[in-house]
């Protein structure tokens, strides 16, 4: 089955990351986006050592790495590919997000994409699929709304029904 259009283009920008970023590469290569449609998307990713603290559990600066990230490829799911810069993180810790051989998943949603904001959020699951985190993430769009690669008009939200469900995090 080939990978819906968002998904294509949310690979596509996440490779971006990866091959021109500085941070991406480092701490987040081998997170897998797992699926994208617009307004949402899911990742996992497998924590290695250099994802954890001096206590052998998730660092809470790769949490808010991925909410960084993660609220960009939410915007890159709405059909931005230059997805603004960062006006607002807010991350809370629940509680531990696992250890090394764990895997963690994220969901990534655009809650609004306006002429100059996006609003943005990350929810966390541990291995067991609990809550373990969430953050929010604003960005400032005006500028990238105007990057030649977008495809905006290609990825809105169909229905108000495609939206409700874009903010329902399943377990």
């Amino acid at each position: 089955m080939s990978r819906s259009k968002a998904a294509a283009f949310v690979d596509k920008v996440w490779s971006s990351f990866l091959q021109t970023s500085g941070m991406e590469p480092q701490m987040l290569k081998n997170m897998i986006i797992d699926s994208a449609s617009p307004g949402l998307v899911k990742a996992s990713l497998k924590i290695e050592k250099i994802h954890c603290n001096r206590l052998s559990i998730l660092h809470g600066g790769t949490v808010a790495c991925i909410v960084d990230t993660g609220g960009s490829l939410a915007v890159a799911s709405r059909g931005l590919y230059a997805t603004g810069v960062s006006t607002d993180m807010n991350i809370a810790y629940i509680k531990a997000g696992g250890q090394v051989g764990d895997t963690i998943t994220a969901t990534m949603i655009c809650d609004s994409l306006g002429k100059t904001l996006a609003y943005t959020r990350v929810e966390f699951h541990n291995a067991q699929g609990v809550l373990f985190a969430r953050g929010s993430h604003t960005k400032h769009v005006q500028k990238a709304l105007k990057h030649a690669d977008n495809i905006v008009h290609e990825l809105r939200p169909e229905t108000k029904s495609q939206v409700r469900q874009a903010w329902t995090v399943p377990t």
